[in-house]
């Protein structure tokens, strides 16, 4: 069943339309994204109840106890408190290089799959946990379960979307993402006042939720035309899904620009070792760039830390979990934003919007915790509420650009011969760079003090500048043919075009 929408692609060469079949498979390929988002949020809401502290981190809650005696930026300094936080990152890291090789030779479906059970168990190890072990390995296998979905579900969406509505379609990711993080905020918040101190038990668990649907829908999925062509050589199979996909069973165009990057794809066999070559040089630097700047916007310690970081500044458990409700609210709407104007205004537009937002706002909440909050004492409620509003700010900002953009741009710029490994190689940069932010960040923020925002304003001066002049805008461009932006590139098309004149040389 299609919606009454029709498209062509750029040059008009792409048929399709927005049909109920590709809406619901993105739609539930990207639970994925809320299982992210839940995770994420939620164990920085746990590690601000006080049952849970008592139970696992002894040691944290007495120094919170203390807090004449501690700076205000060193209550939560704990290496088993981070750890709790960054091995799910670490675990993630290791599992997408797994996930490379399974998502290359079995396809998306098998990687999703694969995802959706280690979050089923993960959840419920997390939940049932009796001591650290246990509450460690529960995070531990919701790592691998991200290393799966992180390198799938945005290939998976990419893939199946239409090349005007990729961006918007991919962007349901990240508004998962954002759900899944108000999701957990919401969580922590009514489950920090229940009687018993066993509220965390239940934040912890309800990620279940959310992989069982993935699990089953991993199940029901179509795999992608891509896919089917490049693993299975079932071309017929291939473009009965694609004229299912589209709507239309005029699909010759896309078919056979699928079927040429399938031949290119089948003489790659280390595409690992291929990346690395001059002619993907410009995919290679976006793919380890595009997540390291996303993790040095600061965002994560933010999403980690939120009720942690308000607790610093003098607020209390219950009014710090709520101010994370309220960011993440915030951070929905502006998702949602930017899914509604990402194929209009273009990609590096909102780069530019949102960087620039993100590192005024740094620059503020650094300059008033810098001129107002001590080691000890608190912010004054007109000020806790300042550094709220500015926090909202920068929440937006990244929300418009590096939150859905940092998985938009990665998923829809490697050629399908390099695709799997250039994903992998954006999955585990991010997810190294995440285990160091959440191992490091308390501990910076008990060394810098204040002087961590502007830590972290300094890298988006960094990235915005970068995005500006090196990344080529790729909005309404088929997926299939992004080499081109490459070639038409005041920079790029010197390392890449010098390539493409050596092999017309070569076959000349």
């Amino acid at each position: 069943m299609a919606s009454g929408l029709s498209m062509k692609g750029e040059g008009g060469q792409y048929n399709g339309r927005i049909t109920s079949v590709i809406l619901f498979s993105c739609l539930m390929a990207a639970t994925g994204g809320f299982i992210f988002g839940y995770d994420l949020g939620i164990s920085g809401g746990v590690t601000s109840m006080t049952p849970f502290l008592k139970e696992f981190f002894p040691d944290v809650y007495r120094r919170m106890k203390e807090h004449k005696k501690i700076s205000n930026y060193c209550k939560f300094d704990s290496q088993l408190l981070t750890l709790f936080t960054s091995s799910l990152y670490m675990a993630g890291l290791i599992a997408s290089f797994f996930a490379s090789s399974i998502t290359r030779a079995f396809g998306r479906k098998m990687s999703i799959l694969a995802g959706g059970a280690a979050f089923l168990a993960g959840s419920a190890l997390g939940g049932a946990a009796l001591n650290l072990y246990m509450l460690i390995f529960g995070r531990v296998l919701l790592g691998v379960g991200l290393g799966f979905a992180n390198q799938s579900v945005p290939l998976y969406i990419s893939e199946m979307a239409l090349p005007q509505h990729r961006g918007k379609m991919n962007i349901g990711f990240e508004l998962g993402v954002g759900i899944g993080i108000l999701m957990a905020n919401i969580t922590n918040y009514a489950t920090q006042k229940i009687r018993g101190g066993w509220g965390w038990r239940i934040s912890l668990s309800m990620s279940a939720v959310p992989a069982a649907i993935l699990t089953v829908c991993a199940l029901v999925l179509p795999e992608t035309p891509n896919n089917l062509i490049q693993n299975r050589k079932n071309h017929q199979k291939a473009k009965r899904v694609l004229q299912q996909v589209r709507g239309t069973a005029d699909v010759e165009a896309e078919f056979d620009d699928l079927i040429r990057a399938s031949s290119v794809s089948d003489i790659i066999n280390h595409p690992f070792k291929n990346i690395m070559t001059r002619k993907y040089r410009p995919q290679l630097v976006m793919a380890i760039a595009i997540p390291f700047f996303q993790e040095v916007t600061g965002i994560n310690v933010i999403t980690f830390y939120a009720p942690i970081l308000f607790r610093t500044i003098g607020e209390g458990e219950s009014a710090s979990l709520l101010s994370a409700v309220v960011i993440r609210l915030v951070s929905t709407i502006f998702i949602i934003i930017s899914m509604l104007t990402v194929d209009r205004i273009g990609r590096k537009a909102l780069f530019m919007i949102g960087g620039t937002q993100m590192f005024l706002s740094q620059i503020v909440v650094g300059g008033i915790m810098a001129a107002l909050l001590g080691d000890h004492g608190g912010l004054t409620k007109l000020c806790a509420y300042l550094v709220l509003v500015f926090i909202c700010i920068y929440v937006a900002g990244f929300a418009l650009s590096w939150g859905p953009l940092g998985w938009l741009v990665p998923s829809e710029i490697y050629p399908l011969e390099i695709r799997s490994a250039g994903q992998s190689i954006t999955v585990a940069v991010g997810f190294l760079l995440r285990f160091i932010a959440g191992q490091t960040f308390l501990a910076m923020l008990c060394q810098f003090k204040s002087g961590t925002f502007f830590f972290f304003a300094g890298w988006l001066a960094v990235m915005t500048t970068f995005v500006h002049f090196l990344l080529p805008e790729t909005k309404n461009v088929p997926i299939e043919q992004m080499e081109k932006v490459w070639r038409d590139h005041w920079f790029w098309k010197k390392i890449v075009g010098e390539v493409d004149k050596g092999s017309k040389l070569q076959g000349s």
